[in-house]
């Protein structure tokens, strides 16, 4: 289970999709058979094209997609463009939970002024068309819980003004680009999909507070690179991503992190006695993995520390510190005098083989 997630974005961010999907209604008055200006014709044809798309609508969200004012459509939000504050044009999309099924046609890349594109929760498939390279103002993206599939849109890697990625629970495969890391984002969320690649050398590039890779299949060790995150990153959710090796002694620069979660990979070694700088830290889950040894007092002495998960490990010794934390997990390690911990002879044949963090090639 992924930790709950509070985003720690910037003000802008966060009050963004409210500005747009609360805008009111433009008070001209247009005649029924006319546009007020051509960025609404284009927005028409855009529109028209996608609900000729759009294969099933059990609700009827889209029943009012008629006529040209389309300002008036369902989930479509208008408000004054960027170069024009006399032009109304389309600058949002909601369809969140409207459980509609279909495809996004080519068209849509005629809405170049849009900022935000929610529509989450659906059942949408394909892949992203070309022309949505013409979304140059687009802001947030919200195409989770969807069937699109195919391999990472790259399409969105040109979009200049996006800060805001969340393309969870499709079927997305192949590998992640590592231009996703260099752009400057606030929050990637691309987890519960099929991709499959090993660990972007340069995932410390990005500047995101939130980054959300989990329930994929990427393999391989994580770079040390994650600490020049040191400054932005707030929450780190790796959980069942695929990751091997040992954590790199780094992570502990991220001192602004709040979550930390890495549990269902299959990590090893101890834990990294820089965790404990982690002073902002208050949830920790490292469960079902392989981690060894003493875990470090310094850890479960941090300040903000509410959750600390650490069961099905082989940890020989947890320090008294990290017992009387309020909210802990320790079941089966190989702790002393602690209830519900694997077999003696689990333990021992575990401990036989000694972990070496430099036998998985990895740079540390």
């Amino acid at each position: 289970m992924i930790m709950k997630i509070s985003l720690n974005l910037p003000l802008s961010l966060l009050l963004l999709s409210t500005f747009l999907l609360s805008f009111p209604s433009p008070s001209y008055q247009q005649h029924p058979h006319t546009f007020s200006n051509p960025r609404l014709k284009k927005a028409y044809i855009a529109l028209q094209a996608w609900k000729k798309s759009i294969t099933d609508d059990p609700n009827n969200f889209t029943r009012n997609w008629e006529g040209y004012n389309v300002c008036n459509y369902n989930g479509v939000f208008c408000a004054p463009s960027l170069d024009n504050s006399y032009v109304q044009t389309v600058a949002g999309i909601d369809l969140n939970h409207a459980n509609i099924a279909g495809s996004l046609p080519k068209k849509l890349g005629l809405l170049t002024d849009l900022a935000l594109f929610h529509i989450n929760s659906n059942r949408f498939c394909g892949s992203f068309p070309y022309t949505l390279k013409n979304w140059c103002l687009l802001y947030e993206l919200d195409v989770s819980n969807n069937y699109f599939n195919g391999g990472f849109p790259k399409v969105l890697l040109s979009l200049p003004s996006l800060k805001f990625i969340d393309i969870r629970y499709n079927y997305f495969n192949g590998p992640i680009p590592s231009k996703l890391f260099d752009l400057k984002l606030d929050a990637i969320f691309i987890n519960n999909n099929n991709f499959t690649s090993k660990f972007p050398q340069n995932i410390g590039n990005s500047p995101v507070s939130v980054v959300v890779l989990a329930n994929n299949n990427f393999q391989g060790c994580l770079p040390n690179s994650i600490s020049k995150m040191s400054k932005t990153l707030n929450e780190f959710i790796l959980e069942g991503a695929g990751l091997k090796g040992c954590l790199p002694s780094g992570i502990g620069k991220l001192t602004q992190l709040t979550v930390l979660d890495v549990s269902y990979n299959e990590l090893s070694g101890p834990l990294p006695d820089s965790i404990g700088k982690m002073k902002n830290l208050e949830q920790l889950n490292v469960a079902f993995n392989s981690f060894s040894g003493e875990i470090p007092a310094s850890i479960c002495r941090l300040p903000k520390l509410e959750n600390f998960t650490y069961s099905y490990n082989f940890f020989s010794h947890a320090p008294y510190e990290c017992l009387k934390l309020k909210s802990k997990d320790d079941i089966f390690n190989c702790i002393p005098n602690r209830p519900s911990q694997r077999s003696h002879s689990a333990c021992t044949s575990f401990n036989a083989y000694p972990i070496s963090c430099e036998s998985f090639g990895c740079y540390y």
